[in-house]
């Protein structure tokens, strides 16, 4: 595709939240998620990219080409159904046409900013539109160091039935999952090569990419998610489509030490180190 990215990118995030539950484990009561080894917290690429959609739908709402596929205003089906009376396809086949899978494919990589960017499964009901594996991934993010997830008793002037009211009854009780600091780091790949194949995402994209990742947690403050600031973005640009080194040699490039002598509890607590003698044909740019 012509007006796709021609570069690989790799890029490293550091976020931090400050009394708050960045990603709450619905297996754990809705408490943040962390490695029960390691007590690391974890936020996991779903609940980023979940970020990044709706920062999207904002930035971008009305415009054609940035619909949002994964987002609760009606079911998935019913948008691949759409799909094929955009294309002017038969409907009802289940797949058994491919060359209107591809063609209902590409429609929705060209109107769906999410698909061409992560990709989608399409692949259900009687109008499928096939798999697409997107040319941007994440890492889970994880914890600099061990966090501790607080549990805080809260009450509210307020009670919820009327047999509660009727008996004098003035609070209820409640309960909060918070972490008090935590430092997490997430990486990412961005490849060239699925984006001339397969999805198209574009130089335009790839900017409101950063966009959206520089400002996700701005439009998405909540008292459950406490204080979350993107605090660095380092991308590492390759000159060719399959890349000039390793991911995980261009990650190792990236470290971060404490240096408070105790439990961090802010960003000035921890040191971030760049070894910037990239490998040839390699360039880092420090987007924030």
């Amino acid at each position: 595709m012509d007006n796709a990215i021609k570069n690989r990118y790799e890029f490293v995030m550091f976020f931090d939240v400050e009394n708050g539950n960045p990603n709450g484990d619905p297996d754990a009561g809705n408490a943040p998620r962390t490695d029960p080894e390691a007590m690391i917290g974890i936020v996991t690429d779903v609940c980023l990219k979940r970020k990044i959609r709706n920062f999207i739908e904002l930035y971008k709402e009305g415009e054609p080409g940035y619909n949002i596929l994964v987002k609760t205003d009606r079911s998935l089906n019913s948008k691949f159904t759409q799909a094929y009376e955009e294309c002017g396809l038969a409907k009802g086949n289940k797949g058994k046409n491919q060359d209107d899978v591809k063609a209902a494919r590409d429609y929705m990589c060209k109107n769906y900013y999410d698909v061409r960017t992560f990709g989608a499964v399409m692949s259900t009901g009687d109008d499928p539109c096939g798999i697409v594996c997107g040319p941007v991934q994440l890492n889970f993010a994880k914890s600099l160091d061990p966090v501790y997830v607080q549990e805080l008793s809260i009450t509210r002037q307020a009670v919820t039935t009327d047999k509660d009211f009727n008996e004098k009854k003035k609070t209820e009780m409640g309960r909060k999952s918070i972490i008090p600091y935590g430092l997490y780091r997430a990486e990412g790949y961005i490849s060239a090569a699925i984006a001339q194949k397969v999805t198209g995402f574009s130089e335009d994209d790839l900017e409101l990419l950063w966009t959206a990742i520089i400002n996700m947690f701005e439009n998405d403050r909540s008292a459950a998610r406490g204080k979350m600031c993107l605090r660095k973005l380092y991308v590492f640009k390759h000159d060719s489509i399959l890349g000039n080194a390793p991911a995980h040699i261009l990650f190792d490039k990236i470290t971060v030490e404490n240096i408070s002598g105790s439990v961090p509890r802010k960003f000035g607590d921890y040191k971030i180190t760049v070894d910037r003698e990239m490998p040839a044909g390699v360039e880092l740019i420090e987007k924030i």
